[in-house]
């Protein structure tokens, strides 16, 4: 680092803190300000909001790990989830703008009644704000630390201390509206850096030729290296991959993106996708915010990051920690003023979504916990003030988790298994009136502890490292949870009339699940919220998202003819939903904002 790259990062870190703090005051005028932007946010704004936080310290690390091992094919670990992020927005994006809720756990009050709903709130609100919540933080601090020592001549802890503190002073002064706009301008900067970044390893190579012919040489074959699938036709038929068998791949797509709750992809919408939901100024802003995260997030970021990941397997074949690759790669190839660039594009990745957390996780201690349980009818300016003192809690708190963390994929898999078996519930809850507050707490309890006994037991069954472990476990917490919910939900009784109608009436779900409670309001059985082009859309929005993700990739690769018949079908989807878009009716009657009794 040369003074010029100081200079940089230290002119980053002026431009965050500044627009942070330019905030402030509008940031601290009430609850509904602090954590939503009084709900007057463009669709364009919300969504970038959305990519930035998704975009971690880890994140090009964990992808240059899991290119490194297992070839582009590697990213089906999370590329699966496409399919749940376009449920989000076709289904239930609108359906949350309607709620006109504050979080997604306060949903539990205006979808169930009496102290089970109040139970579920309570326990959601500290569950997802202390142990889920600092966890994210812990794994993307712990990245960070991993940055930073093999960058830095400086103590990581220190670097990282500096990043943490200038995120939480503009945070904890001006909540959400600072990080929208520091959002914004972190991705563009953490963006910029990766591609130029990718650019320089490709040089590093020899061009994309040799790339190509080294990554080739290093995996035994094109298909194994490059193929966006992990599947290959040998000995006559259609083979899985070794690391990847064929139980874990269909576990991948046709039960994991459903079925699993993960932050940023929860079956439903929810966490922090739902909260800029809430912040969007119309139902539109919301559906459009949330479509553009899902093609940027799985589409439009991944190659800078894969590209460089296949160029760390030529650069260092040795290398005994895959995922610090990425690291040694910007350490050794970019030169001054890239190089601090590249910095402030790692401190920005950071700062993005441990801000993001950090909001995130004090609106539920504040709305759903302390203004609900503790202290009901105090001033908006008081529950501010507690805002902020949670964000600086959860700050602390999350210093002593991030030195328990010894694996940023351990902790994702963490998380994808304790999550296992709550995704179908949290679905049909929107759709299906019979769903009630038992069948939310039994499916959670049932999983967190199935999940807990699975993952001490099944791993002993298979060789260490072995794929089919995490499907294993994965299949078996589904099932169980998924049977005991079930039966719960029809051996308690439903959630009252006056209930389910009040919210019916507040969100309009529509739908057959919904045709007893409609009809008996005297509505008769209306369509969900865009009728048969809602399902229409969700598929067209698959498709678009996967042809763009994998028409880019070979353009990379410089397979133009197929890459460019790829994107032409992303585009005829696109167009589709955009037809759609413009003959629907978006907005519903004003939701009945008043609170169901509990």
């Amino acid at each position: 680092m040369q003074p010029i790259d100081w200079v940089i990062v230290a002119a980053y870190f002026v431009l965050t803190a500044a627009i942070g703090f330019y905030f402030t005051r509008r940031g601290g005028e009430s609850l509904n300000e602090y954590f939503l932007s009084g709900r007057k946010v463009s669709w364009w704004l919300a969504g970038a909001s959305m990519v930035a936080t998704t975009f971690a310290a880890d994140t090009p690390l964990v992808v240059t790990g899991l290119v490194a091992a297992h070839g582009v094919a590697g990213n089906w670990l999370w590329w699966n989830f496409v399919m749940s992020g376009m449920l989000t927005v076709f289904l239930f994006a609108r359906l949350w703008r309607r709620a006109n809720v504050m979080t997604d756990v306060e949903f539990a009050e205006i979808r169930y009644s009496g102290k089970p709903a109040a139970f579920l709130r309570g326990f959601r609100a500290l569950y997802l704000a202390i142990p889920i919540n600092l966890i994210i933080i812990g794994w993307v601090t712990r990245a960070m630390i991993k940055i930073l020592s093999i960058s830095l001549g400086v103590s990581p802890i220190l670097a990282v201390g500096i990043c943490f503190v200038i995120t939480v002073a503009y945070s904890v002064a001006a909540g959400m509206w600072a990080v929208l706009w520091t959002d914004l301008v972190q991705f563009v900067i953490k963006m910029s850096a990766v591609i130029v970044l990718a650019v320089y390893s490709v040089k590093a190579v020899g061009g994309m030729a040799a790339l190509k012919a080294g990554v080739i040489a290093h995996f035994g074959s094109e298909t194994s290296a490059l193929s966006v699938l992990p599947l290959s036709f040998a000995n006559g038929g259609l083979q899985a991959y070794v690391w990847m068998p064929l139980l874990t791949l269909t576990v991948f797509l046709t039960v994991q993106w459903w079925a699993a709750w993960y932050p940023g992809a929860e079956p439903g919408g929810g966490g922090y996708v739902a909260q800029r939901i809430f912040s969007a100024r119309t139902e539109r802003d919301g559906v459009l915010a949330t479509l553009f995260f899902q093609v940027a997030h799985y589409a439009l970021r991944p190659w800078p990051w894969i590209v460089t990941g296949l160029a760390t397997v030529i650069l260092y074949p040795n290398l005994q920690d895959r995922e610090a690759g990425y690291v040694h790669a910007f350490v050794d190839l970019l030169p001054t003023p890239w190089r601090g660039f590249m910095m402030a594009g790692f401190c920005a990745a950071y700062m993005s979504t441990v801000a993001t957390q950090l909001n995130w996780g004090a609106s539920y201690l504040v709305n759903d916990f302390y203004k609900r349980f503790l202290r009901r009818n105090e001033t908006e300016r008081h529950y501010v003030k507690v805002s902020r003192l949670a964000t600086i809690f959860l700050f602390l708190a999350s210093t002593l988790v991030t030195w328990q963390l010894t694996s940023v994929e351990q902790a994702w898999k963490l998380l994808l298994a304790l999550g296992a078996g709550t995704g179908l519930v949290l679905i049909l809850r929107w759709y299906w009136w019979r769903i009630n507050a038992w069948s939310e707490i039994s499916a959670m309890i049932t999983s967190l502890v199935v999940a807990s006994i699975a993952s001490a037991t099944i791993p002993g069954r298979f060789a260490p490292g072995d794929p089919n472990i995490d499907a294993t476990i994965m299949l078996i917490t589904v099932a169980i949870t998924t049977v005991v919910w079930l039966t719960v939900t029809f051996l308690t009784p439903p959630e009252p009339d006056a209930v389910l109608q009040s919210f019916y009436r507040r969100v309009r779900p529509g739908g057959r699940g919904w045709a007893r409670v409609s009809q008996a309001m005297g509505l008769g059985r209306e369509p969900i919220p865009g009728g048969a082009l809602a399902l229409s859309n969700w598929a067209a929005g698959v498709v678009a998202v996967y042809t763009t993700l994998f028409g880019i990739g070979k353009c990379v690769f410089g397979e133009w003819g197929s890459g460019l018949e790829l994107l032409a079908v992303a585009v005829l989807a696109f167009t589709w939903i955009a037809r759609s878009f413009r003959e629907e009716q978006f907005e519903v009657a004003p939701a009945d904002s008043a609170k169901v009794p509990v």
